[in-house]
C-alpha cells in the first residue's frame, strides 16, 4: 500500500498564518509607541478597550469616523514606497474628527493583502503608528487579513477606523456662524490623499516614471522622485487645531478639504443661509499642483473641485478674534493664510474672487 497525502493546509490554500503570527509580534512595539491615558492595554485579544475617565472625560460625545487611502496605494504599490500611506490612512480619519471639536482618542487598522510580506506590512504599520502618535491616539487594535485570489501579486487596501471625544456642549461647527467671520487657511503637505485616480492619468500622459525626479520644486534641499513627492502623506492637523481652540475659545467652524475640494467640503460646515467668499489669489499654490493642472491640462474650477490646491484645513474665526486664533496655529508651527470671509448666500456656498496662481 502507497501512502497518499490527502490532507490540503491553510499554507497550501495560499494563507501562511505562521506570517501573520511573526507580523503580529513584529509590530508590538509600534503599537506600544502610541500608548496614552485610556489604552493601556497589549494588541492580541478579541477587542481594544478604552477607558474614557482616565483620559480626563467628564460627560463626552463620541464621534467616529473611517477612510482609506484611496488609488494613492497604487503609487505606493508602483513606486515600492510604503512607509508613509499608514500616516495618511490615520490622517484622513482623525482631521474629520477634530473639524467636529473632537480629540482623537483610538484608532484601528484593517490591511488587507493577497500575499502577506511581513518587511512590507512592518513599513506599513510604521507609518499608521507614526500617525497616532502625530493626532495623540493609541492605535489599540486591528486586523491583517490574508486573501490570496482577491488581491493579486503585491496589491493590497488600508481602511481606518478612528473614534474621538468631546465634552457634550463643545461640538463644532458653532451656531453662531455669522456674515464677517473670517476663513482661515491652512497650508497642506501636498496632494494629500485624494484625486489620486486623476493624478495617475496625468503621470501616464507626462510619459514620466514615478522613480525619475519630480518634475516640479519641493520644500527640501533633497531631490525627490516622482513617487516620493506625490507620497508625500496627508498633514495631520489636530494638535494646532485642538491648541487653538482651548487658548483662544474662538474657533466656530472647520472644514477638512479632502474630496470634492473647496465646493463640497467646506459647505458642509456653513447654514444653508451662509457662503464663503474666497479670494483665490492669496493661495500659495505648491509647485506640485501647478505641474498637475498644465501637464494635465485641467482648469481651475475642476482642481479647485478635486484638489486642496494647497489648503488642507479651513478654520472659521470671529472677525474680531481671528488674529488670535492666527497666531495660536502659528505658534504650533502651521503656515495660515487669510482666505475671505462668510457672506449671505446668494446661490452657491463657495463663491471664489480673484484668480488661483497655478
Amino acid at each position: 500500500m502507497t501512502d497518499k497525502k490527502n490532507g490540503l493546509t491553510y499554507s497550501d490554500a495560499g494563507v501562511d498564518i505562521d506570517a501573520g503570527n511573526n507580523m503580529v509580534e513584529k509590530i508590538k512595539p509600534l503599537v506600544k509607541s502610541t500608548r496614552r491615558s485610556g489604552a493601556d492595554g497589549e494588541i492580541g485579544g478579541f477587542g481594544g478597550l478604552f477607558d474614557l475617565k482616565a483620559a480626563g472625560f467628564k460627560d463626552p460625545l463620541l464621534v467616529a469616523a473611517n477612510d482609506g487611502v484611496g488609488t494613492k496605494l497604487r503609487v505606493a504599490i508602483e513606486a515600492g514606497e510604503h512607509k508613509t500611506v499608514g500616516i495618511d490612512l490615520v490622517a484622513m480619519c482623525v482631521n474629520d474628527l477634530v473639524v467636529q471639536g473632537a480629540e482623537p482618542l483610538l484608532f484601528l487598522d484593517y490591511f488587507a493583502t493577497g500575499k502577506l510580506d511581513p518587511e512590507q506590512g512592518y513599513d506599513i504599520v510604521s507609518g499608521i503608528a507614526k500617525g497616532c502618535q502625530d493626532a495623540g491616539c493609541a492605535l489599540i487594535g486591528g486586523e491583517t487579513a490574508e486573501m490570496p485570489g482577491m488581491y493579486h501579486g503585491n496589491d493590497y487596501d488600508l481602511a481606518g477606523f478612528a473614534v474621538g471625544a468631546c465634552e457634550r456642549g463643545e461640538l463644532l461647527p458653532s451656531e453662531e456662524l455669522q456674515e464677517g467671520d473670517v476663513l482661515l487657511g491652512l497650508a497642506s503637505s501636498g496632494v494629500h490623499s485624494n484625486g489620486f485616480s486623476l493624478v495617475r492619468r496625468i503621470v501616464e500622459m507626462s510619459g514620466l516614471a514615478y522613480s525619475d525626479a519630480a518634475p516640479f520644486g519641493n520644500t527640501s534641499d533633497e531631490q525627490h522622485t516622482l513617487g516620493q513627492a506625490l507620497l508625500e502623506p496627508t498633514k495631520i492637523y489636530v494638535k494646532p487645531l485642538l491648541e487653538a481652540i482651548k487658548t483662544t475659545g474662538h474657533v466656530k467652524a472647520m472644514a477638512h478639504i479632502t474630496g470634492g475640494g473647496f465646493p463640497e467640503n467646506i459647505p458642509r460646515v456653513l447654514p444653508d443661509n451662509l457662503a464663503a467668499n474666497i479670494d483665490l489669489s492669496a493661495i500659495n499654490v505648491p509647485p506640485v499642483f501647478s505641474w498637475l493642472s498644465k501637464t494635465g491640462g485641467v482648469e481651475a474650477n475642476e482642481m479647485l473641485r478635486t484638489f486642496n490646491c494647497g489648503i488642507g484645513m479651513i478654520v472659521v474665526a470671529t472677525a474680531e478674534h481671528a488674529d488670535d486664533v492666527t497666531l495660536a496655529l502659528e505658534d504650533t508651527g502651521e503656515s495660515v493664510t487669510k482666505l475671505g470671509t462668510i457672506t449671505a448666500r446668494q446661490d452657491k456656498g463657495v463663491v471664489y474672487n480673484g484668480t488661483l496662481k497655478l
